[in-house]
């Protein structure tokens, strides 16, 4: 079965198409997930919930050719819970250790030091403009459904994000 086939079986409540499905769309929503959270355990945590939603939902969806877009914006969603979780662990411990020890997770042999320091340099809109168009793929229009931007935003927030990173990485 394709993509397209998949849905439409999921839609109908085919468990083993979702199951096809999230086999398709597990790598993109984890490298979304680890780039925004920091580490795998919030990453691997916010998959499962975006995923369980999408299970949850997919009866609902209205357009086959809507489903990525659809997904990537639950997942926008639960990451941006995840985060607002992450800064009141860190206010209610009041320590930088929670911020330090997520940082230190991330994987070098993935990402390295100075990419991701060019990402630190972002506001968290422009970083996830540019982590919704590298890690996970998406194009301006894609970008502009999941985060409520308009198209024309998404595409000058990508071109000077990406200019900032580049400026600071030479």
């Amino acid at each position: 079965m394709n993509e397209k086939q998949l849905i439409h079986s999921s839609r109908r409540g085919d468990n083993e198409a979702f199951a096809k499905l999230y086999g398709l769309y597990k790598d993109r929503l984890y490298r979304y997930a680890y780039y925004r959270l920091g580490n795998s355990c919030d990453a691997e945590d916010a998959v499962c919930d975006t995923v369980l939603m999408a299970f949850e939902g997919i009866g609902d969806l209205r357009k086959a050719s809507a489903f990525s877009a659809w997904i990537f914006r639950l997942h926008y969603s639960t990451c941006s819970k995840y985060v607002a979780r992450q800064i009141d662990m860190k206010e209610s411990a009041n320590i930088d250790d929670y911020e330090n020890s997520a940082k230190l997770s991330t994987n070098i042999n993935t990402l390295s030091a100075e990419l991701n320091e060019g990402l630190n340099i972002l506001t968290d809109h422009e970083r996830e403009v540019v982590l919704l168009s590298v890690i996970a793929g998406f194009n301006s229009k894609e970008i502009s459904d999941i985060t409520g931007l308009t198209d024309g935003s998404v595409r000058c927030k990508l071109s000077r994000s990406l200019e900032k990173m580049r400026n600071f990485l030479e």
